[in-house]
């Protein structure tokens, strides 16, 4: 880990304007993703029709990402994150508005190249901010997100209980978030604050970087795609699971999924203490063994309270994984070739979150109706577990990347700012 090279203020400033960031992305992404039913009756699209207009956000979310990968060679990521996340809320509320079903597929189809756009950019943030720091904050922007996505969802509720039409649910929420995310624009921070054109490290925008090969980052790759298959599979099927297979009331199979939402939110507010402490490697595998505990729990469940329990684990145990692959792919690629190629490990590690979430839910189904629903939890239960293999791929097991770790260094740069 390198020293700070910007004023302590700034740094402050620019961790919480891209918190704010990722709040507003995970309200608005759940936001949609809640409302899916009453975008189906607005449009009128079929059953068998919806599945292609789901796959096609995180298919040109990962085709974002790609573009993304390459646009921070030449625009900083920060300016790349100014300018896509209001157009995400206002492509949510270009889907809660339009008449046809023409209307819908551009709206939907402009979200997710932003959301792909966006959330490279946002982890690339998270990534350099957390390196300018020494020490690991990158949960705690993932706690933003998640905090975001349970205020999203709450919002989604009282939307559909109050039958409020989208436009009405959408409109008030997107005026509010639009200024809120191009304010916290203003104070981001990236590399360093030197001319345009000029990177972390002397690294030029613009010049050629050369980037990790692809099978470096695969055990990570792999990481992302597998937690993801994992995280759909209960924000999918933990409603039905709850209610087909352990016999609970419809009211009780949506608790769920908003009890996994909370204790992500927990365990990633308190992670980044873990990591400081512990270091990464450690706080990875003990996230993934409790996570495997919540499917084998969820698989065994002899009602709806344990399986309740079994999502509890699960969402402390895969709530550290996705921030970790991050952190450890752009710090990887930062010790081998710089900050341009950290940029791109991000963009293209980001790719599989998408892969994951594309595969989990039919991967689920599929194995549900050919086999059975226990029987099909044991499967994202085997791929998380496959985390223990790559393990080592997050970073030499005594790197603490806290207080104790960096003090020294965290404090000369200080001292350092204090005289600019």
């Amino acid at each position: 880990m390198t020293a700070p090279l910007v004023p302590g203020a700034q740094l402050r400033h620019g961790r919480v304007s891209l918190a704010l960031s990722f709040f507003v992305q995970g309200a608005v992404f759940a936001l949609l993703v809640t409302r899916i039913p009453a975008i189906q009756d607005r449009y009128g699209i079929s059953d068998g029709l919806l599945p292609a207009f789901l796959a096609a956000v995180p298919v040109l979310a990962g085709l974002g990402s790609v573009l993304t990968e390459h646009l921070v060679k030449h625009v900083r990521p920060s300016r790349v994150l100014r300018w896509v996340q209001p157009v995400v809320c206002l492509a949510l509320l270009a889907v809660g508005s339009g008449n046809g079903l023409a209307q819908a597929a551009v709206a939907l189809g402009l979200f997710g190249l932003a959301v792909g756009a966006l959330d490279a950019s946002m982890n690339m943030l998270g990534v350099s901010l957390q390196r300018a720091y020494g020490r690991s904050i990158m949960l705690g922007f993932h706690a933003a997100y998640s905090l975001g996505g349970i205020v999203g969802a709450s919002l989604a509720w009282v939307g559909a209980h109050w039958q409020l039409s989208l436009e009405v649910l959408y409109g008030p929420v997107v005026a509010v978030l639009v200024p809120l995310a191009v304010v916290a624009g203003r104070w981001f921070v990236d590399r360093e604050p030197a001319s345009d054109g000029v990177a972390l490290n002397g690294d030029a925008l613009g010049k050629a970087v050369s980037p990790v090969a692809m099978r470096l980052l695969l055990p990570l790759c792999l990481v992302m795609a597998f937690a993801y298959i994992g995280d759909s599979t209960v924000s999918n099927w933990s409603a039905k699971y709850l209610q087909d297979v352990l016999g609970s009331s419809e009211q009780l199979a949506t608790v769920p999924y908003n009890v996994y939402m909370v204790t992500t939110l927990l365990g990633r507010a308190v992670g980044d203490l873990g990591v400081r402490r512990f270091g990464a490697v450690a706080v990875v595998r003990t996230g993934t063994v409790v996570a495997a505990g919540g499917f084998a729990v969820v698989a065994v469940a002899p009602g709806p309270w344990a399986g309740m329990a079994g999502f509890t684990l699960l969402g402390l145990g895969l709530c550290v994984i996705v921030p970790q692959t991050f952190a450890a792919a752009g710090r990887y690629a930062f010790e081998k070739h710089g900050a341009g190629a950290s940029d791109t490990a991000v963009a293209r590690l980001n790719i599989f979150n998408y892969v994951g979430f594309l595969i989990g839910s039919p991967l689920v189904g599929a194995l549900g109706d050919a086999w059975s629903y226990r029987g099909a939890m044991l499967v994202p239960m085997v791929l998380v577990l496959m985390t223990l293999v790559y393990a080592r791929s997050f970073g030499p097991p005594d790197a603490r990347y806290g207080d104790v770790h960096e003090r020294p260094r965290t404090a000369d740069v200080e001292r350092g700012s204090n005289g600019l």
